[in-house]
């Protein structure tokens, strides 16, 4: 298969190429990398935060003195 006149090789003629030839899979393929770096970035602060540490429960768990969790919840 020939190349086209003035079509450019490499990585950047690759996407290029897929963009024209399959838009739909590329815009997708870019939206997904975006969420997953705001999925990373949400779940960084959500630890960062101490997020499972929930103030009001539904229920009661009782932890031993030795557990490491102890010294977050009493914070």
């Amino acid at each position: 298969m020939a190349a086209a006149a003035g079509t450019s090789r490499g990585a950047v003629g690759l996407l290029k190429r897929g963009w024209h030839e399959i838009p739909e899979v590329m815009a997708s393929t870019g939206l997904a990398l975006i969420g997953l770096g705001l999925g990373c970035v949400g779940l960084s602060i959500y630890y960062s935060k101490d997020g499972n540490n929930r103030r009001y429960k539904n229920s009661y768990i009782v932890y031993r003195p030795d557990d490491p969790r102890v010294k977050s919840i009493k914070e």
